[in-house]
């Protein structure tokens, strides 16, 4: 998938663990997981947002775009 997510990153950017995080953005440590692993297929505008709070970034810090690799 060529949307990629940075939250690991972040954690060790700001040194929180990932109960910490899913605890204060009101999620499962399962679902972190999830986003953290790119399992995710969508991301609640809500969700980001908290994450975002709770991390002090913007939606940029944690997604981004790779083209895929394509086979010749």
């Amino acid at each position: 998938m060529p949307i990629l997510v940075d939250i690991d990153v972040m954690l060790a950017r700001r040194k929180m663990a990932v109960g910490t995080l899913a605890e204060r953005v009101g999620v499962t440590p399962a679902n972190i997981a999830v986003l953290k692993n790119g399992r995710a297929k969508a991301v609640r505008f809500t969700t980001l947002e908290a994450l975002c709070e709770v991390l002090q970034c913007q939606p940029g810090d944690l997604l981004r775009w790779e083209p895929e690799s394509e086979e010749s």
